[in-house]
């Protein structure tokens, strides 16, 4: 597949919201939610519950998406030390919950859809950072086992290893500001942030961004990376402004593919040198073991010809000896 394709098939995934990170894009920043630092010790016990939940679940699903239906401990560390990451798929759970208030407690309580990630979103994520702390390995050891369950994990990590759920749970304060509504995500804005994450694991994209459509209708300039507009410009420095623009994206385009390739090429290399070394390495143990056999071989002969020898020698004065009697 060459560049040009590869840019065709990019662009209509993204649907013309993608673009390459740029600088020019700072005044039309989002206001980054931050976590209610206040909020976590009511919530705490209920994040390390679900977090035994999401951990025993994805735990299973990846031992029956196994051919062997076996996993190893590392690809379980994986999932422990990815369950509180936003930025990672093991970490697509939190979106779908809602801290909601009843009486003097906070509860949370699991949507059916993803919802924005807002304040209350990272609030939970800080909260479950805490809750795991440096116990993922420990709990990865625990999951290994077959007989793990999820009462199992519970004791483990909200009893045993982080406390979360020891002790009264503090009542919640009566002037506390209440938390934004669950706002669940329109339309295909769940896939495309999914689609976002994996092109953003591809050597070479690292500054990929979505906007929205919203985003696009008030600033027209982000499409192109970040300048406005001039609504007064001729139409032939509007073209040459999509020339420029195409130029742009196609370097980048071909940038990105020869990051690909090379990449591939250079896993390919190492392949083919790992291989050589092997084959080489077994081609001087069968060496060595031929020579040793050989070596083997060839020295019992001269052991029976002398001992032959002897007993001839043996023989001639032993006759010797008879004569001159």
């Amino acid at each position: 597949m060459d560049s040009r394709r590869f840019s065709v098939i990019l662009l209509l995934l993204l649907a013309g919201v993608l673009m390459f990170g740029s600088e020019h894009a700072k005044a039309e920043k989002k206001v980054v939610a931050a976590a209610r630092k206040e909020d976590i010790p009511f919530i705490k016990c209920s994040v390390c519950e679900a977090i035994a939940k999401q951990l025993a679940r994805q735990v299973k699903e990846k031992r029956q998406n196994s051919a062997t239906k076996k996993i190893s401990e590392f690809e379980i560390i994986d999932v422990a030390e990815n369950i509180c990451n936003l930025k990672k798929e093991e970490g697509d759970w939190i979106l779908k919950l809602d801290i909601v208030e009843k009486g003097d407690k906070l509860q949370l309580v699991e949507q059916s859809e993803e919802g924005v990630c807002k304040t209350e979103c990272k609030t939970i994520e800080r909260a479950c950072q805490e809750v795991m702390g440096d116990h993922d390995t420990d709990v990865a050891e625990y999951l290994y086992k077959p007989e793990a369950t999820r009462a199992g994990v519970i004791k483990l990590l909200c009893k045993d290893l982080s406390k979360a759920c020891v002790g009264k749970l503090p009542r919640l304060p009566k002037d506390r500001a209440p938390g934004e509504p669950f706002t669940p995500k329109a339309g295909k804005e769940a896939e495309m942030d999914k689609l976002m994450r994996s092109l953003n694991d591809v050597p070479g994209a690292p500054a990929m961004k979505m906007y929205s459509r919203e985003e696009l209708i008030k600033n027209p300039g982000l499409m192109d990376g970040g300048a406005t507009r001039d609504p007064d410009a001729d139409e032939d420095d509007e073209d040459d402004d999509d020339e420029d623009e195409d130029d742009v994206k196609t370097s980048q385009e071909k940038t990105l593919v020869k990051t690909w390739r090379d990449s591939v090429a250079k896993v390919g290399n190492d392949v083919r040198t790992r291989t050589h070394r092997v084959i080489q390495t077994a081609s001087k143990s069968m060496k060595k073991a031929r020579r040793a056999i050989t070596s083997w071989w060839y020295g019992k002969k001269p052991t029976k010809k002398s001992s032959s020898k002897s007993s001839g020698r043996r023989k001639s004065s032993s006759d010797s000896s008879s004569e001159e009697l």
